[in-house]
């Protein structure tokens, strides 16, 4: 997979594919991290000569012009932040689009609109595919977060444009992810959480060879438990993965891999911020109640399992963090990862989300800006962005 360091872009017409699918409150973006995360690869493109053609989406307009989801706010953001003028195009293709990016001069910025006003674009035709492409003579795909899709911008232009490459920031993401996973320091220890199993299950599967250590909380962490005969009152179960969470630890034990599981919890009596909560052991759940959050005991148990890592990947919640009483335990972990010595690595909208809340951003070692792709990649698959820009069949 070529870099943007390998291509020769001065004076050529450059398609960058970036995930600004940013938060937004009206037109004002509440977060514009992914737009920060984008800018050493366009400044670099800039500096170079290139003639920057940059296309996102925004939210799910399913095929329709929406005038909410418009790049334009998106555009104007980046203005700021790069310092120089972006211009707005109409569309994403068409003859306006066409005549805007052959009029560009060298380092000039054009945003095109909205990809997803055209249901094209999910569904990869090859027509619109082509459109973009015949826009650029160079392609570089700096969308790690959507590198999991085969949409139209992630495959069909590359699979149509001779001059291909990694931006810096799917670079560094996969650079990253090697360093944890296929070629990490160790101890290598896994933290695992969220709801349900099913979501996570490929995941455990391919990484339990590769890790020393498996931690797993969230509500996924019933079905373990329960898979052992421990009764977790009315918590969510998913009791058709009960055998293969069995199977799971089973084969853990074969491998010597140690696996962690909650020794208490914080329970309610419902899924309510102002719910009545108590801490119990995992023995003592009473029968109605919920397990919403890992208890005291079970974060020094995680900590402890966690000290001597030099490599540490998180990804899910230990509990419903988005509601106070539930979100000390993955607090309390976000923070000690944050403050260990491991190479720490963070992918998944709820664990990222966790660490702001905790206020240890700055302190981990990378943030993944993908969700599906990030689990994706732990599952062992090949994104099909990534693919396209390598010259394997």
């Amino acid at each position: 997979m070529k870099t943007i360091r390998d291509l020769d872009v001065q004076g050529k017409k450059v398609l960058v594919r970036v995930d600004f699918n940013v938060p937004m409150d009206g037109a004002v973006i509440t977060d514009d991290i992914r737009i920060r995360e984008a800018v050493p690869t366009l400044r670099y493109l800039q500096e170079r000569g290139a003639r920057l053609l940059i296309c996102s989406h925004r939210g799910r307009p399913k095929g329709k012009r929406v005038d909410e989801l418009s790049m334009a706010p998106v555009a104007a953001h980046l203005e700021a932040v790069l310092g120089c003028p972006v211009v707005m195009a109409p569309d994403c293709v068409g003859p306006e689009v066409e005549r805007l990016a052959g009029s560009l001069a060298d380092g000039e910025v054009v945003m095109l609109e909205n990809l997803r006003f055209y249901e094209q674009e999910t569904k990869n035709d090859p027509a619109f595919s082509a459109q973009l492409a015949a826009l650029a003579e160079v392609y570089v795909n700096d969308a790690f977060a959507v590198s999991h899709r085969a949409h139209a911008s992630v495959v069909g232009v590359p699979e149509r444009v001779a001059e291909k490459a990694a931006g810096f920031l799917l670079q560094k993401e996969v650079e990253y992810f090697q360093r944890a996973m296929e070629d990490p320091v160790r101890p290598l220890a896994a933290v695992v959480g969220g709801a349900k199993v099913s979501s996570k299950l490929g995941v455990l599967e391919h990484i339990l060879p590769r890790v020393d250590r498996l931690v797993i909380g969230g509500a996924m962490a019933n079905t373990f438990l329960k898979s052992r005969g421990i009764g977790v009152g009315a918590s969510l179960v998913e009791d058709d993965l009960l055998e293969a969470a069995d199977r799971l630890l089973k084969k853990a034990a074969a491998a010597g891999v140690k696996v962690y599981l909650p020794v208490d919890f914080v329970v309610a009596e419902q899924f309510d911020a102002d719910a009545v909560t108590k801490n119990v052991t995992y023995q003592d759940i009473p029968n109605e109640w919920l397990a919403l959050d890992i208890g005291p005991a079970t974060v020094a148990y995680f900590i402890e399992a966690l000290a001597d890592a030099r490599t540490v990947v998180w990804n899910g919640p230990m509990g419903a963090f988005e509601m106070d009483p539930f979100a000390r335990g993955t607090m309390a972990l976000a923070q000690a990862i944050a403050s260990g010595h491991a190479l720490s690595i963070t992918g998944g909208g709820d664990s990222n989300a966790a660490i702001k809340k905790a206020g240890v951003a700055t302190e981990i070692g990378f943030m993944s800006t993908g969700g599906g792709a990030f689990l994706e990649m732990m599952e062992g698959k090949i994104l099909p962005g990534i693919a396209a820009l390598t010259d394997q069949p």
